[in-house]
């Protein structure tokens, strides 16, 4: 019994390291300007992670030191919390599962539009106290100025290749016809009454294109795409975490199985 408490005691602790990619996958988000100025899903991630932490641990101190409560603990628990991380892994696969890219005339950059995305990702920058905090966030980063020191000719900023929150945040659309003066700084063409995204548009460094529904799309794109990595970073911790989780149920109970199997042979005697 004792080699067997050993041996399911060795799972639950590769439990314990499978939530690490967990909270690694919500801290690496929680880094992103976007996703820290959003402030959707990385918390939920980070938590959840935690609390694979904390039932591995309990699985680990139940099977090592012969804890039958936190074994069952850990059984019951770990059930809920594979469900739970299976539940978000499709979450996020589903509402990322629209968006794209359009291509912008004589530019190598991309250009993307609201319309575009789920409809549960438009609601997250939808009404105006909510995009108005969104947005004061993103201005207060360098997302944008440092576009300035990277490129000095329009050509140059014509062939960039910009992230999503750069095309849609830090100069107005290409269709708006504006006219180059550096990254942040347009002239404006005569005639931009019908768009909206051209009227919005501010050379002030603070305001820029931040009010533009480019901008709310180009965060969507840059959420989507961060997501789905962290997507695929949590879909492995699933697959290693039910397997683990299989292996720790079997050798459960094989080792109950042998506990009886001897009791019997001990009373049989």
């Amino acid at each position: 019994m004792a080699l067997s408490n050993t041996i399911i005691a060795a799972i639950n602790f590769a439990a314990v390291l499978l939530s690490v990619p967990v909270i690694a996958a919500g801290v690496w988000l929680s880094t992103q300007a976007d996703n820290a100025c959003v402030k959707l899903i990385q918390w939920p991630i980070i938590v959840l992670g935690i609390v694979v932490l904390v039932v591995a641990l309990a699985g680990f101190v139940g099977a090592f030191w012969r804890i039958p409560g936190l074994l069952l603990f850990y059984l019951a628990a770990m059930v809920m919390l594979i469900l739970a991380l299976a539940g978000l892994v499709v979450f996020i696969f589903v509402v990322t599962s629209g968006g794209g890219a359009h291509l912008a005339p004589s530019r190598m950059f991309l250009e993307y539009e609201l319309d575009d995305y789920s409809g549960w990702l438009r609601r997250q920058v939808e009404g105006t106290e909510r995009w108005n905090r969104i947005k004061a966030c993103l201005s207060s980063t360098s997302t944008c100025s440092e576009l300035n020191q990277t490129y000095n000719l329009a050509q140059d900023f014509f062939n960039a290749e910009l992230s999503p929150l750069q095309s849609g945040c830090c100069k107005p659309p290409t269709r708006c016809g504006y006219t180059f003066v550096n990254p942040t700084y347009w002239i404006s063409p005569i005639d931009t009454a019908s768009d909206v995204d051209c009227v919005l548009w501010s050379n002030d460094q603070m305001q820029l294109c931040y009010s533009c529904s480019s901008c709310k799309a180009g965060l969507l794109a840059n959420l989507r795409r961060e997501w789905r990595r962290a997507d695929l970073l949590l879909v492995a911790a699933l697959i290693a975490l039910i397997t683990v989780y299989a292996m720790g149920c079997y050798a459960f109970r094989a080792a109950k199985t042998d506990d009886i199997f001897r009791r019997y042979k001990q009373g049989y005697t």
